[in-house]
């Protein structure tokens, strides 16, 4: 693999990332910011914060099947979260805990979450890109 993901020692341990990544690999992909939108642009859990980051996640794994990788290539993730407050830290890991479980692997790269107030379409409470490495 061409993403080791580790918690330095001084460093608060977190449980859904990872505070570093060492990327050995020579292949970057980008993956553009994903929706709550399935294959035909349909908005998926319309209201469900948990729903639409569990969205985000599968349509990152695509992303990256489709350019060779998968979550263990992820060197970082930025989450951008409409009117985040603390409270809604429950749904997303829900969210991420049933991505988790679909794809057979659960993704811990570092990670930085953005509250904002709006995405494209008021449809949208989530929104999540990646940067990947490949070897």
């Amino acid at each position: 693999m061409a993403i080791t993901l580790v918690n330095p020692t001084g460093l608060p341990e977190i449980d859904v990332y990872r505070q570093v990544s060492v990327a050995s690999g020579s292949k970057l992909v980008f993956v553009a910011g994903q929706v709550a939108w399935d294959a035909g642009g349909v908005t998926v859990g319309e209201g469900d914060l948990s729903a639409q980051v569990e969205q985000c996640y599968l349509n990152i794994a695509t992303a990256l099947a489709e350019a060779g990788g998968s979550f263990e290539d992820v060197a970082k993730l930025t989450v951008y979260v409409v009117d985040w407050t603390p409270d809604k830290m429950p749904p997303l890991l829900e969210g991420i805990s049933r991505a988790a479980a679909k794809l057979g692997a659960t993704p811990t790269p570092p990670a930085t979450l953005l509250g904002v107030a709006a995405l494209d379409v008021p449809d949208h409470l989530v929104e999540i890109e990646a940067i990947a490495v490949l070897d």
